[in-house]
């Protein structure tokens, strides 16, 4: 069964003509909205959960850094003994960021208990 070559061609090219069916889509000039909370914000909670920045920086003084993103603000505190992380997102439009999830671990990069942590921070 000899196929005329163009028929072969066109036979060929069928499946991949139907990947091309889709269209551009147009820009609506709209940003998305802004992304909540990660996934590890419905974690476990722990000391500082719910905590605000006031709260925290009364609770370890000032923060060694203080990032602020489009949706989450970072304050970072240490003492040489450790390094404590914290993540606030605002639980609604509107409202104050408070603390949904922690990291700590040691100046040498291991990680450590953050409630360990927090108690080695305010004996500064």
């Amino acid at each position: 069964m000899n196929a005329p070559r163009p028929a072969l061609i066109a036979l060929l090219a069928l499946p991949l003509a139907a990947c091309g069916a889709g269209g551009v889509v147009p820009q609506t000039g709209i940003a998305p909205p802004p992304a909540g909370p990660p996934a590890s914000a419905f974690g476990k909670p722990g000391p500082l959960m719910g905590a605000d920045a006031r709260a925290l920086t009364q609770m370890f003084g000032t923060p060694r850094l203080d990032i602020r993103e489009t949706t989450v603000r970072k304050l970072q505190f240490a003492n040489g003994r450790c390094v404590l992380d914290t993540y606030l997102y605002a639980p609604a439009r509107g409202k104050e960021p408070v603390v949904t999830h922690v990291d700590a671990r040691s100046p040498a990069g291991s990680d450590v208990d953050p409630a360990a942590c927090a108690t080695a921070l305010r004996a500064r």
